[in-house]
């Protein structure tokens, strides 16, 4: 059997019951669409990370969308953000008609470098949106000094990042908003796509309620600015309920897989990921470095296990986004590391067998070489 980097199925045996419990509950019910299900789980994701409102929504990508426009980021607006992300983060920015602004990564723990966050506000910036990549938080008290300094909003960006603290601090609860994927391979993911933003600004979350309907505020009515449906369903807001009470031991499952892995591939030529100073890192990706990435990449597939590289094309260097005018170089940690990093199996359920196959098989490859 192949080894991949995420498998739901396991999981699945272990909450079935409860799961299939969840269908039934919604589908007996006769609300199918932003019934007391959703109103139900926004409550409760709004109190697990102490914030005012959550505003639920179809998937992550919207969530990013609905967010930034919120926020009044809009046509002439600049973000900065960085390249070394899931494509999603700058399509978004897109979105809105803002334009992304991208700074380099720190070489060891891939994150936004924040010092050269300042250089970049223009008048033209509106948004600073910090990526908590792999399961990790962005320091965001120099980010927030700079967004007082210069009267700028901070969006975070939580796809990867469900249940991560800086300095004791949830990630999502310290921005002016924070984007949230629930895709199926998330620390907290559904059975589908859904999405979520946590604000604590009043204003703000009426404007997402209104923009994730169309623009109403009452049924059939657009009030102000157009917007679009992008509702989360009652099948996955309660399927996310059920699972929210299981969030926890999620952490501690993934934090256990990752120290097999420390403890396995320490003493190996693999570059493993650097904890940042004050995070509690949750491990939604475990990314690895080695400089011969591919050629690792390609002896693993004798051993029956496939891995992912997050992300082996950064968006500044797709043609996609050729546009914005960023020549190879101007971002030289994003690029280099481009080429070193891959990702390992990480999911909670993931058997300690398939653990110690990998482990085996990198350990052997490596030898290999």
């Amino acid at each position: 059997m192949t080894t991949r980097v995420w498998d739901y199925l396991a999981e699945y045996e272990n909450e079935r019951d409860d799961i299939l419990a969840a269908v039934d509950r919604v589908f007996r019910s006769g609300t199918l669409i932003m019934g007391e299900r959703v109103h139900a789980f926004e409550r409760e994701y709004a109190d697990y990370h102490g914030i005012e409102h959550c505003v639920s929504c179809d998937n992550g990508t919207n969530a990013l969308v609905l967010a930034l426009r919120a926020l009044g980021v809009g046509p002439g607006d600049e973000v900065i953000t960085v390249s070394n992300t899931a494509a999603p983060t700058v399509i978004a920015i897109d979105q809105v008609g803002a334009t992304p602004v991208f700074v380099d990564i720190d070489p060891a723990t891939y994150l936004m470098d924040t010092s050269q966050v300042a250089e970049k506000v223009t008048a033209q910036t509106k948004c600073l949106l910090p990526v908590h990549l792999y399961g990790q938080c962005v320091d965001l008290e120099p980010l927030r000094r700079i967004a007082d300094e210069h009267g700028l909003k901070i969006l975070e960006d939580c796809a990867q990042a469900h249940g991560a603290r800086h300095n004791g601090v949830l990630a999502g609860t310290t921005g002016d908003a924070a984007a949230f994927s629930f895709y199926p391979t998330k620390v907290f993911g559904a059975y589908g796509d859904g999405g979520a933003v946590l604000t604590n600004d009043d204003q703000v979350a009426t404007n997402l309620r209104r923009l994730r309907y169309y623009g109403m505020e009452k049924q059939y009515y657009v009030v102000q600015t157009p917007g679009h449906n992008s509702r989360l369903d009652e099948v996955h807001a309660e399927i996310l309920r059920t699972k929210l009470k299981r969030f926890d031991g999620y952490l501690a499952a993934r934090r256990a897989v990752a120290q097999r892995y420390r403890d396995g591939l320490g003493d190996t030529g693999l570059v493993l990921p650097e904890l940042a100073e004050g995070n509690d890192h949750v491990h939604y990706l475990y990314v690895a470095r080695h400089p011969e990435r591919d050629e690792i990449l390609e002896r693993l597939k004798a051993y029956d296990i496939e891995l992912n590289v997050s992300y082996r094309w950064p968006v500044h260097t797709m043609t996609g986004f050729a546009h914005l005018g960023y020549e190879p170089g101007s971002l030289p940690v994003t690029e280099r590391l481009a080429h070193e990093i891959f990702s390992l199996p990480m999911y909670a359920s993931l058997p300690e067998g398939l653990q110690d196959k990998v482990i085996s098989a990198v350990r052997e490859v490596l030898k290999g070489l």
